[in-house]
């Protein structure tokens, strides 16, 4: 009996667009022998659809809702249930009709709500199976700053960093200025925590342009990383595909960089033929080597570290880890970990001999396992709390009661 795959994608994130090529690509790539694929889109205003047009690529350019159902998503018996939308009053709520039903869910979401451990939070409310890193790798992936403050914890190399928050800009913008440059020296990068896909992203050489860099970053997010900046350097990553104590790294690779560092332009639209509109390969668009032009000993440290990222965010399914390397010294510094790559970095995998449709497989099997382990816990505690017996005079303010 096939599984019911629901695959979810786009949601209220400035990687909107990236995730439904990403979610398009996996959903053509899953065997229709294992599988029934339903696609579940969240448009940028996070209204839930479901229906056989978001399988066209062509259809996102105008998108248009009337082609499609709405739906609202619940659980139910560790299914997720998508019910039609009761927004033309046809179904009161304690009627509605059930559009489709999934046992495993699939998120192929970049950013925010979706990647950050929201989605999966749900999910998990809901008893469902699902394929991406847990609530707690999935947020601590998202926010860059905690990350590195996790690696670091592990004894994992990073680069030298320091953190502005909007309301301390807002007040004193040459205080944060001299603050910057007294734990860093320029060049520096600076980073809207919770973004991917380098939006957002600078380079600042000195005071004006950390200052415009900054402006950009906390347009973005309240929170900003700065880091050190390497004047030579090399941009290693790496997938990993793994649960629990079971973890295996993919191939090396070498994206080829045309700026200081990866923009969003040659991340997914250079080497697509009409840029954007014409565009729908993702990060296989990008040129690379593969594997990376380094060492046997240099792969296999990138390989251990890009293991360790993983284990350390407690992540599932597959994950990207992106790497710089010193080229002056040799030196490895694990940038960051993407818990939904774009693409889920198949590419990766196919050159070592896992076909798309295979590690699609993988990551369904480690999502049951994940799910089993996790209704292995014990959920409820028996207590005389609502007894009145622990002091409980009154049922406001509960006197004596402490939580």
């Amino acid at each position: 009996m096939k599984l019911r795959l629901a695959v979810v994608y786009g949601s209220r994130a400035c990687e909107h667009d990236v995730s439904i090529i990403s979610a398009l690509q996996a959903a053509q790539n899953a065997d229709r022998n294992e599988y029934d694929v339903i696609y579940v889109y969240i448009d940028k205003n996070g209204e839930w659809y479901t229906g056989e047009r978001l399988q066209d690529i062509a259809f996102y350019r105008n998108f248009d809702p009337r082609a499609v159902i709405r739906v609202l998503p619940m659980g139910a018996n560790g299914k997720l249930r998508l019910m039609q939308h009761p927004d033309d009053k046809l179904f009161p709520i304690g009627r509605l009709r059930q559009i489709a039903e999934a046992d495993v869910v699939m998120p192929v979401m970049h950013g925010m709500n979706g990647e950050d451990g929201t989605l999966q939070g749900m999910l998990e409310l809901w008893g469902v199976p699902y394929t991406s890193a847990g609530v707690l790798g999935s947020s601590l992936g998202m926010d860059k700053i905690a990350m590195k403050r996790m690696f670091k914890s592990y004894g994992l190399p990073v680069l030298d960093d320091t953190t502005v928050d909007r309301a301390e800009w807002k007040k004193d913008r040459k205080a944060v200025i001299e603050k910057v440059k007294k734990a860093l020296p320029f060049p520096v990068y600076v980073k809207p925590a919770n973004l991917g896909s380098s939006i957002g992203i600078n380079r600042a050489d000195d005071e004006v342009g950390l200052e415009n860099a900054i402006d950009i970053a906390v347009s973005y997010d309240r929170r900003v990383l700065i880091e050190k900046g390497v004047s030579d350097l090399m941009e290693i990553n790496c997938s990993v595909l793994g649960y629990g104590g079971e973890a295996e790294a993919s191939v090396t690779e070498m994206p080829v960089r045309w700026t200081d560092f990866l923009s969003f332009e040659e991340k997914y639209l250079r080497g697509a033929k009409g840029g954007a509109k014409g565009g729908s390969k993702g990060m296989t668009s990008l040129d690379r080597q593969m594997p990376a032009p380094i060492s046997k000993e240099m792969t296999q440290k990138v390989e251990s570290l890009a293991i360790a990222a993983f284990n350390a965010l407690d992540c599932k399914g597959v994950c990207r880890i992106d790497f710089l390397v010193d080229k002056k010294t040799n030196e490895i510094f694990v940038g960051e970990i993407n818990t939904i790559p774009g693409s889920l970095s198949f590419y990766l995998w196919e050159a070592k001999g896992v076909k798309f449709s295979a590690l699609i497989d993988k990551m369904v099997e480690y999502a049951f396992l994940a799910n089993a382990d996790r209704n292995e816990n014990v959920f409820s505690y028996t207590s005389s709390i609502l007894n009145g017996s622990a002091g409980t005079k009154g049922t406001k303010g509960a006197k004596g009661t402490k939580f």
